[in-house]
């Protein structure tokens, strides 16, 4: 069996990088890529953030199509909150386990289960949802804006906030504000383990610890920092010497750090299954899979019937002109 050599990849990876390079000029593509996913794709990218970074930058974008190259309920934000750009994911199929735990049917029984019992309430979804499940929200929020907007629920009405409980378990602790919290997590986040992390501290006694709030409390209690992407690259920011840092978070995220800031060292913290964390959906876009929907222009995103509720929840929510909050409901 014959395996492929680093210089023979490195050579594939340069020729679908010109390729993709001359089908971006051709088509009038700009190409928004998520943090997670890999350095060779990012390299490429007009645009890389998190996603409310990614969300604002795909309102902004004036060529006639969208290249996204992160996972389904990015792409589809894209396209709600620029409906007349032609809008391409890689690969269809690229999901999120949190978007996947909060079906718009099922949060609907919950919500009308909630309304009968004469509970008053606001529903805060995180971004990592369905266009669906957001379209049945009053707010929603990314890690890099949650905190603010909770801030805006008025005090007197309670909070359902869908669908990852660890974030809304360390929004409960750094707001004050109690919620109702649906049981879902982030697949890649709640499998960091622990024993690891202390173990990696031992080795790196003087090494900062950075945790995403998506991360369980048994990682959070541990951080030295807890934060969004964005907000870790500020953070590490504030190091002008050469420091180690642990992360906890998707290993893709270190690609940007030693990117941004090469005189540090980046350990990523091992799960319990593996050496280091990388998102399954994340990476099913490949150079290949960019290469190709950019010749076939396709898969695309299409308008659907959901998506103009959500837009109206996604302008309020993420942009900077956001409208009057709404009402409580459950009256």
């Amino acid at each position: 069996m014959s395996c492929v050599s680093a210089s023979t990849r490195r050579s594939v990876t340069d020729d679908l990088a010109q390729e993709i390079r001359q089908l971006k000029e051709k088509i009038g593509a700009t190409i928004l890529a998520h943090y997670y996913q890999d350095g060779e794709i990012q390299d490429l990218a007009d645009v890389t953030g998190d996603s409310l970074k990614l969300a604002r930058a795909a309102t902004r974008v004036d060529s006639p199509v969208i290249v996204f190259c992160g996972v389904h309920f990015m792409a589809e934000t894209a396209k709600i909150l620029n409906p007349t750009k032609r809008v391409l994911l890689p690969d269809l199929e690229a999901g999120c386990s949190l978007a996947e735990s909060c079906p718009a049917d099922k949060l609907a029984r919950y919500q009308e289960m909630l309304r009968l019992n004469g509970r008053r309430f606001q529903t805060v979804t995180y971004i990592n949802s369905t266009a669906a499940t957001k379209a049945l929200s009053d707010w929603i929020v990314t890690s890099g804006n949650a905190e603010e907007v909770i801030r805006r629920v008025p005090p007197d009405v309670e909070i359902l906030f869908v669908p990852d409980k660890h974030l809304g378990a360390y929004l409960q602790e750094v707001t004050g504000r109690k919620m109702i919290l649906w049981d879902g997590a982030c697949i890649v986040h709640e499998i960091f383990s622990v024993q690891d992390l202390l173990k990696l501290k031992k080795q790196y006694p003087q090494a900062k610890t950075i945790a995403h709030p998506e991360c369980p409390a048994n990682i959070r209690e541990h951080a030295d920092f807890i934060g969004g992407t964005e907000n870790m690259l500020k953070y590490i920011g504030r190091f002008a010497e050469p420091t180690d840092f642990l992360v906890a978070t998707e290993a893709n995220m270190m690609w940007q750090m030693q990117s941004r800031f090469p005189q540090h060292r980046y350990h990523p913290v091992p799960g319990i299954t593996c050496a280091c964390n990388k998102c399954p959906h994340m990476a099913r876009n490949t150079l290949e899979k960019l290469r190709d929907c950019m010749v076939n222009l396709a898969p695309e995103i299409h308008w659907q019937p959901e998506f103009d509720q959500a837009k109206k929840v996604l302008e309020r929510s993420l942009l900077p002109t956001a409208p009057q909050a709404p009402a409580p409901v459950g009256d």
